[in-house]
């Protein structure tokens, strides 16, 4: 009669190989993972870095740390730009865009005076976009409000940025509007037609993807705008709480969104916007998001 009746040495045994076999498979996923993503290249914001530093110490901090590049500010001094440009290029990384923002002085505000400062504002960042080298400069395009009806919000920037998009044309700069908590473009769907209503190849989406939790799936905005996404933001949200969280401590599914990406093509560069800090915390923070553009 043959004793079924593992011994406990034989179950520790058993249990150790099948764990070792469950390591290795594990580590040839994620290994599979990294070959059939492979890895974008991943940013910080400038104001992100410590403000003791100057320029060329923040350059060299963040690429000791990992990173490919910055997201930079516009200034009104394009010689001081140009030279901000090549530092960060001297130190290995590059600035690939500018966050103009634009809340101050929105597009689609019902006050002419106060379009008329955003317009000159904006045109300022695409010239020192072009002064930089940097292609793409980030908008926020407009605000639902009380005072600014949903229609108005729509109609309203579109008139405006359009009066932009010749400029940006010329200079060979990207027009990038962002999804942000603005009551504005709330579906992918929506978002997608609002781009595509330019007509332009210079008029694309800057897409925030822990901003879109509260409103949907990020991999699902990413499947439905695909090509029209231009560069990404990475943060990450808990629905449940209510708050932001440090990446892939969220409820963003991550594999999933870079799956996403994989299926649209998209090559570009992706930018933490989060809480900044050293450079033990940017190593960590250029660590989470090499797991992230990889697929782990």
């Amino acid at each position: 009669m043959i004793n079924h009746m593992l011994s406990r040495r034989d179950f520790v045994k058993h249990t150790a190989m099948a764990a070792g076999a469950a390591g290795v498979l594990a580590a040839g996923s994620r290994t599979a993972a990294a070959q059939e993503y492979p890895k974008l290249p991943i940013a910080v914001i400038i104001g992100m870095l410590p403000q003791e530093l100057s320029d060329k110490e923040k350059f060299e901090l963040a690429k000791r740390c990992g990173l490919d590049g910055l997201e930079g500010y516009p200034m009104e001094d394009h010689d001081a730009a140009r030279v901000q440009a090549e530092q960060a290029r001297e130190a290995g990384i590059v600035i690939h865009s500018l966050m103009y923002g634009g809340w101050s002085a929105l597009f689609s505000d019902p006050n002419e005076a106060v379009v008329a400062e955003g317009l000159k504002a904006f045109e300022n960042a695409l010239y020192c976009a072009k002064a930089m080298d940097v292609d793409n400069v980030l908008l926020v395009p407009a605000r639902v409000s009380a005072q600014v009806r949903y229609v108005e919000a729509y109609e309203r920037s579109q008139k405006n940025i359009r009066k932009m998009l010749p400029l940006a044309e010329e200079l060979g700069v990207v027009i990038a509007v962002e999804n942000v908590w603005n009551d504005f473009l709330l579906s992918p769907l929506e978002f997608a037609r609002y781009v595509d209503e330019f007509e332009s190849p210079y008029l694309k989406a800057y897409f925030d993807v822990g901003n879109i939790v509260k409103y949907g799936y990020p991999q699902d905005w990413i499947r439905t705008l695909g090509p029209r996404i231009n560069r990404i933001h990475l943060k990450d949200f808990s629905r449940r709480e209510n708050d932001w969280k440090p990446l892939r401590e969220g409820e963003v599914d991550w594999p999933e969104v870079r799956k996403a990406l994989a299926e649209i093509g998209f090559t570009g560069f992706c930018t933490a916007e989060v809480a900044g800090g050293g450079e033990e915390h940017m190593t960590d923070l250029a660590e989470r998001m090499t797991l992230i553009v990889t697929g782990q």
